[in-house]
């Protein structure tokens, strides 16, 4: 059983039924008007060295391994990682800089995390990306994908599970679009809106049909 838990904005653990964690952008909740999050994590992913999402420190402890920007595939406790180069505008990078989409496989279910992907993916990502189990994916514009490319980019990608994030919740200071923004484009998927930030999952009881999870503000 593989635990997906969020943390506003586009930070989110991944625990392991071994109880491994994983941490994928972490932020320090105080710098963005959120609570700070209380996160011991074995692995930390960044996606891009900007202060809401590389504060490692939030989730670091003895012997954590951190990955910033990484492009490339490895293998990390039986955790296989893909990183995909991408950038965080239209303009290759010139306005914000490189983004990093990870792909990770790990109990026989796959997730990708798009970071602060800021263009719509072309053809060869989109194969790799095809039929995902679960699709992390910004929706708020502004400094991201807007929520209409980002429901483009879903119904290219049809991931099985699609959990929204990088939009406005309370206290947030960034002047993101609301989830009902991205939600006005979402067409013939069902949508769930979780009581808490926690989505549980194992390969077995994946759903059938797709899903938009929408998981409770931290």
């Amino acid at each position: 059983m593989l635990r997906i838990k969020w943390f506003g904005h586009a930070f989110f653990t991944i625990t392991l039924s071994n109880g491994y964690t994983i941490a994928i952008d972490p932020h320090d909740g105080l710098s963005i008007g959120l609570k700070r999050p209380s996160v011991e994590a074995d692995l930390i992913l960044v996606t891009h060295d900007h202060f809401d999402h590389n504060a490692v420190d939030v989730a670091r402890k003895n012997g954590t391994r951190i990955f910033k920007s990484f492009y490339g595939e490895t293998e990390i406790d039986n955790i296989r990682i893909k990183g995909y180069r991408t950038f965080h505008d239209k303009v290759g990078g010139r306005r914000r800089g490189e983004n990093t989409v990870y792909k990770i496989v790990a109990e026989g279910i796959s997730i990708a995390h798009m970071g602060d992907l800021g263009h719509i993916i072309g053809d060869e990502l989109v194969n790799e990306l095809k039929n995902i189990d679960v699709l992390m994916i910004p929706v708020g514009g502004v400094y991201t994908i807007g929520p209409d490319e980002a429901w483009e980019i879903v119904s290219m990608i049809q991931p099985r599970i699609t959990i929204p994030m990088h939009y406005w919740i309370k206290g947030l200071t960034l002047p993101l679009h609301r989830i009902d923004d991205f939600l006005a484009y979402v067409k013939k998927v069902r949508v769930e809106r979780l009581e808490t930030n926690t989505l549980e999952i194992d390969a077995e009881t994946l759903p059938s049909e797709r899903v938009v999870a929408i998981l409770k503000p931290p």
